[in-house]
């Protein structure tokens, strides 16, 4: 097949390798893959040296004459049979290019984040009449789509996936020198979360009620004044630290030093964070909302705390710190989900069998 993959979202987010797991995985199998992205994004540094082909494009907006021409000629230049979008103005732009020029594709839209704004006559004029499917990584996202009055039927979900590959590169070296710099020692606790800002306040909130000091490390954002005020109320010496952004590659080190990881996100697709802290063998604690339900089974690969419920959470950490059969079992069981139930591998086929299906069903 000829896959034509776009996307204008530019962060260093689970959202944007999951795009590049996916080309990648396809150009393996041996299709032609042509991705869209903002020249120098992050995506574009991703497929470098890679079989996919790249093609730089800024989409101004959601009616952008010039990139919904551009998204045409490549369809024409590289016979394309499958266009699947990925962000908001791409999808808007797919659309109307397939109208406008009476493309013969496949279009597909991909949904990788719970559904916030998406509804009313127009926006579902454009999501459901102008594609052939929409794709939710989970069935959390399933379940916010049909909210916003997605027909059910018009939602096919393929969950995200790791690859293997990326934990290949992980260097004993890299985690005894972050370990260093921490200062940590074989009895301190360590609780890390890697994600951009998602409801990160819950964490330090719940620390007081360990019953212990600890150490926090964030990876992915920096200190702002409602997470300073909450440090300053702490009873216990808790350490905490902030990270920032960091490349991927390097911030699969941090879950070594992690005693557990905790994401109390509520938008979660199909978090990418929970499932490297998984095959790296680092339990997980995940708020019981969204596509986290997909991916935690409660007590058997991770737990899960009702959104803002501060001392569930609290209870979740100290479960793991000192029940050392549930912790072994969690470690076990979320190794297995990533590296089988949730694997590239499977995405990658579940993408390919249905990419195949509309292709044989549509009449162009």
């Amino acid at each position: 097949m000829n896959i034509l993959l776009i996307t204008q979202e530019d962060i260093l987010a689970g959202s944007t390798f999951s795009v590049s797991y996916l080309a990648k995985g396809l150009a393996a199998k041996g299709h032609t893959v042509i991705v869209v992205a903002r020249p120098g994004s992050v995506l574009h540094h991703l497929m470098e040296n890679s079989p996919v082909t790249f093609v730089p494009l800024s989409i101004k907006s959601r009616l952008d004459r010039h990139a919904i021409k551009i998204v045409a000629t490549l369809v024409r230049h590289y016979d394309i049979q499958v266009i699947n979008a990925q962000s908001s103005k791409d999808r808007y732009i797919t659309v109307i290019a397939r109208w406008w020029y009476r493309l013969p594709v496949v279009l597909l839209h991909t949904r990788r984040q719970i559904s916030l704004s998406m509804g009313g006559f127009f926006q579902n004029l454009i999501y459901v009449k102008g594609t052939d499917k929409i794709v939710a990584v989970s069935d959390g996202v399933k379940r916010s789509l049909m909210e916003k009055q997605i027909p059910a039927d018009h939602i096919a979900v393929v969950y995200n996936g790791t690859p293997t590959e990326k934990y290949n590169h992980l260097k004993p070296e890299v985690v005894q020198e972050l370990s260093n710099r921490f200062s940590i020692v074989p009895q301190d606790i360590v609780i890390g979360c890697i994600a951009r800002r998602k409801k990160q306040d819950q964490l330090l909130k719940a620390l007081d009620q360990i019953g212990r000091p600890v150490k926090v490390i964030f990876v992915g954002i920096r200190e702002d004044e409602e997470l300073k005020a909450i440090r300053a109320s702490f009873q216990f010496p808790h350490q905490v630290y902030y990270e920032g952004e960091q490349e991927g590659a390097y911030a699969l080190h941090y879950y070594k030093l992690f005693t557990c990881t905790v994401l109390c996100s509520t938008t979660e697709g199909l978090s990418q964070g929970l499932l490297e802290s998984m095959y790296l063998g680092t339990p997980v604690i995940a708020t019981a909302a969204a596509g986290n339900l997909d991916l935690v089974q409660e007590g058997q690969n991770g737990l899960l705390f009702p959104d803002a419920d501060i001392a569930v959470l609290a209870q979740c950490i100290r479960s793991i710190i000192q029940d050392t059969d549930l912790r072994k079992k969690l470690i076990q069981g979320g190794i297995t989900t990533a590296s089988d139930t949730f694997s590239i591998d499977r995405t990658i086929h579940n993408y390919e069998k249905l990419y195949s299906e509309l292709l044989s069903s549509r009449k162009f």
